[in-house]
């Protein structure tokens, strides 16, 4: 424990949903859900004025409409988190040397690392003017947490949010800790949770009166201790600036069970080219290839397949991919795959497989590439040969339109696609209706929460409007009038 309250904790409020009201001015002071919008999504993250309707991150989509259905319901922008994301850390970096990231929006800092004098007046102004930063550079607000061990740094900028810093001096960490709930700990979960609850233990200063000996009877020795440790608000873990990842994959899940053999194998192909661009994105390699299968019914399974050395080709990965689902019954409906590597390394290994399979594949494309050009010639209408799937205009989407500009899809269905032209510094836009093939809608990239972006080094005033400026919730901005079809 260190006698100075040198290590930070930052963590964004309502990351995801606070970006798109940054993003979209209409959308300031009202409840914005994001996540997965179909029947089986799942909200990512809630905006405060939709928490107030009960709705938290995990919670079916589904449920969530049913608790506030007049929220904006909006599909994830990634490339606008990472963004920001990025701009955040190259602040939080500038700081210290030792910044460990836990998440696109959550990062601990090592203050006395850098430099930072050991007392709380000077980490306390180095909390303040972090989060001046963060405001100006993108726009959105953080919470700051500053004491002298990691686990209590957590807890403090979780009592500082939205929007605030809590400092807790080394000397009080048990007085502060004693009232919470044992949840509170990292690592009790709600198995651990109801262990505890049975033996009469609920809150943290009843786990440290329990003592060690008794936690270890009840949930083993490395976790008995370890918790007894954080009970008496003892933590060393240091800033780790480098988080090795273990694993890297991806996963989708359905609005439909797929039941199509074809399908599915099609879709765990589809996924194990994703996973292999994340790979190598990554500059790593892996040895061991594992598929996830969700069931109709909700049971999981995992089948994994070690190959001889650490690849990142993705005729081996997709190869070793569909041999795994072999070994699984899908007949009865699938709601979820995913496909992941394992066994990471920085190099790979030559595979005479490998590339006998990525020549294979490159034979097989070039046969259906000539198979398709010949087509048209051999009797199919050139205009059917050409014709394109209907584009899919996923709500909170980037579009930009030929005559009026950048905006975002509010809505979409029977063949209308209805965008809301504004940007991050512009008052709340107008809404306009248009055919989903029209020619002059095009899909577009983010915007910079702030005039100029955050990388390019300019400063600007906050996104977010003084509550002065800001349209209250009744207020008319044009989303009836403005709404018109177009004659493109």
């Amino acid at each position: 424990m260190r006698p100075a309250p040198t290590i930070l904790h930052l963590d964004m409020d309502a990351f995801f949903a606070a970006a798109e009201q940054a993003a979209k001015p209409s959308l300031r002071g009202k409840p914005v859900v994001v996540g997965g919008i179909g029947p089986r999504g799942v909200v990512s993250t809630a905006s405060y004025e939709a928490r107030v309707f009960g709705i938290r991150s995990a919670m079916p989509t589904a449920q969530a409409r049913r608790l506030c259905p007049n929220a904006a319901y909006l599909t994830p922008r990634f490339t606008l988190y990472r963004q920001v994301s990025e701009a955040v850390m190259e602040l939080l970096h500038a700081l210290s040397p030792l910044v460990e990231p836990l998440s696109l929006d959550e990062a601990f800092v090592d203050l006395e690392a850098g430099g930072v004098p050991p007392e709380t007046a000077a980490v306390r102004g180095v909390g303040e003017q972090l989060r001046r930063d963060i405001r100006s550079a993108t726009g959105l607000t953080g919470s700051v947490g500053l004491a002298g061990a990691k686990l209590l740094a957590k807890i403090a900028s979780e009592a500082a949010k939205p929007d605030g810093l809590v400092v807790i001096e080394p000397g009080t960490e048990r007085e502060l800790l004693g009232p919470m709930t044992v949840r509170t700990l990292p690592g009790v979960g709600p198995a651990t949770a109801e262990t505890l609850r049975r033996a009469g233990i609920h809150t943290v200063a009843e786990t440290a009166e329990a003592g060690e000996a008794e936690l270890v009877r009840l949930l083993g020795k490395a976790h008995g201790a370890g918790l007894y440790a954080m009970a008496l608000g003892r933590d060393d873990r240091p800033v780790v600036a480098e988080r090795d990842a273990k694993s890297i994959s991806v996963e989708d899940t359905f609005e439909v069970d797929l039941t199509d053999r074809t399908r599915v194998r099609s879709e765990v192909l589809r996924l194990a080219d994703r996973c292999v661009q994340r790979l190598r994105a990554a500059g790593r390699s892996g040895r061991t290839v594992v598929i996830k299968v969700r069931n109709y019914d909700f049971s999981t399974l995992t089948r994994s397949e070690t190959l001889r050395g650490p690849t990142d080709d993705p005729a081996v990965i997709r190869e070793a991919a569909a041999r795994l689902l072999e070994m699984v019954d899908t007949t009865g409906g699938v709601r979820l795959l995913g496909v992941g590597v394992s066994g990471l390394a920085d190099f790979t290994q030559e595979d005479l497989f490998a590339q006998v399979a990525t020549e294979r594949e490159a034979e097989e494309t070039a046969k259906a590439a000539a198979a398709a050009a010949a087509e048209p010639a051999g009797g199919a209408e050139p205009h059917e040969a050409e014709e394109e799937r209907p584009r899919r205009w996923h709500p909170g989407l980037d579009v930009v339109h030929e005559e009026f500009g950048a905006g975002w899809v509010q809505g979409s269905g029977v063949g209308r696609v209805t965008v809301r032209f504004e940007t991050p510094w512009s008052a709340p836009g107008r809404v306009r209706t248009f055919a989903v093939e029209d020619p002059a809608l095009r899909p577009g990239e983010p915007l910079p929460l702030v005039r100029g972006g955050p990388t390019d080094g300019q400063s600007s005033e906050p996104a977010i409007l003084p509550k002065f400026l800001s349209p209250e919730p009744g207020e008319d901005t044009g989303s009836e009038v403005g709404e018109e079809i177009s004659s493109r």
